[in-house]
C-alpha cells in the first residue's frame, strides 16, 4: 500500500487497524475506516470497471456512496 495518496490524518481512519480485502481476486489492505474506494486508491488502483455499452475503462470519482462507477457487491 502507497502513502502517496493517502491524508496525513483523520479522524476516520484508525491507522493501527489493518483489514485484508478481496477485489478482482487480488487480495489488498486498508485500514479500519477506510471507503472501498480510499482503500483502492491507496493500494494503486485506478480502474475499478468497464462502461457496459463501449467497455471504456471506469475510475473512482468520489469516495463515497455517491460512487457513479461503485457498481461492486461486498461480501461479508
Amino acid at each position: 500500500m502507497t502513502k502517496k495518496l493517502r491524508v496525513k490524518s483523520s479522524e476516520y481512519i484508525d491507522e493501527t487497524n489493518r483489514i485484508s480485502f478481496k477485489f478482482n481476486g487480488k487480495t489488498y489492505h486498508g485500514f479500519k475506516g477506510d471507503t472501498l474506494a480510499s482503500a483502492l486508491l491507496a493500494n494503486d488502483v485506478h480502474l475499478v470497471g468497464r462502461s457496459f455499452k463501449y467497455h471504456r475503462p471506469r475510475g473512482i470519482m468520489t469516495s463515497g456512496s455517491e460512487e457513479p462507477n461503485a457498481i461492486v457487491q461486498i461480501n461479508q
